[in-house]
């Protein structure tokens, strides 16, 4: 894993613009899983009568969104370090050691960007804070996410 982690070291940080643009991308993909888990869920438990007293508690909501952000992630960061939205951006998350983020790093990253965003974006403006430059997520999970070249994205440019 020596190359791997060679190579890793030597590829750029992704900037905080090409990554608040691969967000948005994968947002727009996580919205719709988020609306058809409130609709199954809705579909479960019944139609509610008024607003004050909803069919679907929030904890469950809350919960089922959870794991859909966690398998959502998971699943592509596990399988190629790319989400959909990374991988317009030529962005690939990346471990300190080279190897795929294990499903306790996905989970530490997705919680910990989380917190990040809840803290008013806190979380990802520390990595304008020298001398790593990383977000809090990156520091716990030991990831970050990196720019790949355009001659090996497998993309024309």
């Amino acid at each position: 894993m020596e190359a791997s982690e060679a190579r890793n070291q030597n590829l750029p940080p992704a900037p905080l613009w090409r990554h608040l643009l691969a967000m948005l991308y994968d947002t727009l993909l996580i919205v719709p899983l988020f609306m058809a888990a409130a609709a199954l869920w809705v579909a479960l438990l019944g139609p509610t009568d008024n607003i004050r007293d909803p069919a679907v508690p929030a904890a469950l909501q809350w919960c089922t969104w959870g794991v859909i952000l966690l398998a959502f992630f998971g699943i592509f960061w596990r399988r190629a370090g790319q989400t959909l939205g990374m991988q317009a951006w030529r962005l690939r998350l990346v471990t300190e050691s080279g190897t795929p983020p294990t499903w306790l790093q996905v989970t530490i990253r997705v919680a910990g960007a989380t917190v990040s965003f809840a803290a008013l974006g806190g979380g990802y403006w520390w990595r304008f804070i020298p001398p790593r430059r990383r977000y809090w997520h990156d520091r716990l999970s030991k990831t970050h996410i990196v720019v790949i070249p355009k001659d090996s994205s497998g993309r024309r440019g």
